[in-house]
């Protein structure tokens, strides 16, 4: 194996060192979902960890816990979203896994 093999193999290490430290970048950033207007809010951290979740009291209905539900469901996939775009933007082409 000649100097080349070893250069190649540096290259390697130096790029997994980055992408080890964009993944550490991501987990640290933080997105929020929203969902009927503001009604429903979740906070999500770049590990796909819920941080915060709020619910403004004028949508909580006794009669209607499916149209809550329904809400929490939106504002989380809103969050998730969020989230996944940034990694593909920070990571293109790779996959993106914890």
């Amino acid at each position: 194996m000649g100097h080349g093999f070893s250069k190649i193999k540096k290259q390697a290490k130096q790029m997994e060192a980055q992408y080890s430290k964009m993944q550490e970048e991501l987990k640290l950033q933080e997105v929020t979902g929203t969902s009927g207007a503001g009604l429903v809010s979740i906070t999500l951290c770049g590990d796909y960890s819920m941080k915060k979740i709020a619910i403004k009291p004028s949508c909580i209905d006794p009669n209607d816990i499916e149209g809550l539900q329904d809400l929490i469901e939106a504002a989380y996939s809103d969050a998730l979203k969020q989230i996944k775009d940034q990694s593909s933007a920070m990571l293109p082409g790779m996959p993106f896994s914890f």
